[in-house]
């Protein structure tokens, strides 16, 4: 059972859980869930939105560029260290995350991206508008912090790779019950 909600109601919820991580999902070639901690929710061109950004070598680009859609989980209480490890270190192009963390998809009600029962607070978010980083724009405090060039370009926690910031409007959001 799916428990509709007003995602302005969870802002609070939600922005105090993303520092911890939250779940980035997506569905194309097949579903992926990937940890995120950057996010911003709010609104833009009169619509709810929740923005995320992810590395530009990631799997989890590839699967949002080709899909157009992805979704949002958010734990109700703390985040579960198994799905952690397995969803904030591994890569989808290397393992089955749905098997390897033991995730339950919930089906979703407006897009094709599932939930996760686990992690049941659940954006679903259609993109409006994707951005590529511009490197340069960086304070170079940030920019040698955040984007160090001298990291192999796999490792996962610190990669030379710029961001994309991808802008999805919120067309449904619950928990999941």
């Amino acid at each position: 059972m799916k428990e509709t909600i007003n995602v302005t109601d969870y802002a609070n919820l939600i922005t105090k859980a993303l520092p911890k991580g939250i779940l980035l999902n997506t569905r194309a070639e097949k579903f992926n869930s990937m940890v995120i901690g950057w996010g911003h929710l709010g609104t833009l061109w009169g619509k709810p939105t929740f923005h995320v950004y992810v590395r530009q070598g990631r799997f989890t680009r590839k699967q949002l560029d080709a899909a157009g859609e992805f979704t949002i989980s958010v734990p109700l209480e703390g985040p579960d260290a198994r799905i952690g490890k397995v969803c904030g270190w591994q890569s989808g192009y290397d393992i089955d995350k749905v098997t390897e963390a033991g995730l339950e998809l919930v089906e979703p009600s407006v897009i094709a991206t599932p939930g996760i029962r686990q992690y049941p607070l659940t954006l679903e978010c259609r993109i409006l508008y994707a951005q590529e980083q511009d490197l340069s724009r960086i304070p170079e405090d940030i920019r040698a912090k955040m984007y160090p060039q001298d990291v192999d370009g796999r490792y996962p926690m610190a990669n030379r790779d710029a961001h994309t910031m991808y802008v999805g409007e919120i067309v449904d959001a619950y928990i999941i019950r």
